[in-house]
């Protein structure tokens, strides 16, 4: 596979880990604050120096910054998720994106982590049968972080910091087809003027239950799959230590199902992983963009905060 000659823009903790994953690619690190950086800001950045950029920068930059680099033929991974305050703006980038021949890909890294794999593999094969209800936790412990953060604490919170990671592995999961209208069934400030604790729900068809929290002090994830044949469960992710992956045959009429288990503990492979997916799509697939998947999520999301009072995710001020 060809080089590609990278910029990374956002210099904090997912700049610097796509910045290891680029390796020698990369050609030059963007931030308007941080120390030894090349440039303080992307259109500094000579256009005939490099193929293509990492975004890791905060959301409401990110639309300017994405049309800039798309018109500009440059290939983009931008860190999930891309917000808008209506589907204009994503449904222009998509049209550029085309226009241009260029790569637009929201990266989601859970993705790529094994036991995330594993439990597409095993939708996909049909051996649990029909879905009954699904239910996915996903927890960690930056409430202060985020609290303390001249930018992070606004609008809607950790519904689409780790709302849009769950959203999206429904679609990683169940098909790019998949849809649903979710409720919200709790929003919680209880320590942040953002919401840091949200639980939403599906109100008909498969059963799906979502809990996200910025107030699990050790970063946890757990799912939960109830199905015809069986079921299946993830512990953890890798990122954080041991991760399970279980895959429980039903025995009917009723009784103790057979199961198989596999724990994994290992480095973190997902930055490594999707910077090689993305290097790929940038060989192979110019064009391609996940936007379709982002305005998805971004309707999801825009409902669910104005539900819960919230009517602009990433421009609303904490008043809410």
């Amino acid at each position: 596979m060809r080089k590609v000659r990278i910029i990374i823009a956002g210099m904090g903790v997912q700049g610097a880990k796509r910045l290891a994953a680029a390796g020698p690619d990369a050609v030059a690190t963007v931030d308007p604050a941080t120390d030894g950086v090349d440039y303080r800001d992307v259109r500094d950045v000579p256009l005939t120096d490099y193929d293509a950029a990492l975004l890791c920068i905060p959301d409401e930059a990110k639309i300017e910054l994405l049309e800039y680099l798309l018109d500009a033929g440059k290939h983009v991974l931008v860190e999930k998720p891309v917000l808008s305050v209506d589907d204009d703006d994503l449904i222009r980038l998509a049209a550029l994106a085309e226009k241009t021949g260029t790569v637009c890909y929201t990266a989601y890294n859970h993705r790529f982590e094994p036991h995330f794999m594993r439990m597409a593999d095993l939708i996909k094969s049909g051996r649990l049968g029909k879905i009954y209800a699904l239910r996915m936790f996903y927890g960690n412990g930056t409430a202060r972080l985020v609290r303390d953060s001249a930018w992070r604490d606004q609008g809607a919170g950790v519904l689409p910091d780790l709302g849009s990671h769950l959203l999206d592995t429904l679609r990683f999961w169940l098909g790019q087809g998949f849809d649903a209208r979710f409720r919200v069934r709790g929003a919680y400030r209880h320590e942040n003027r953002s919401f840091d604790h949200v639980v939403i729900d599906t109100a008909d068809g498969l059963a799906i239950q979502l809990e996200m929290t910025m107030l699990s002090w050790r970063n946890h994830h757990t799912t939960d799959i109830f199905a015809e044949h069986g079921s299946a469960h993830i512990e953890s992710l890798c990122k954080w230590g041991p991760s399970t992956f279980t895959h429980r045959t039903r025995i009917l009429p009723s009784g103790r199902p057979p199961e198989e288990a596999v724990t994994l503990v290992q480095a973190d492979p997902t930055w490594d992983l999707e910077y090689a997916h993305f290097k790929e799509l940038c060989a192979e697939a110019p064009g391609t963009n996940s936007l379709a998947n982002d305005l998805w999520i971004n309707r999801t999301l825009r409902d669910l905060a104005a539900q819960a009072g919230v009517h602009d995710m990433v421009r609303e001020g904490t008043d809410v």
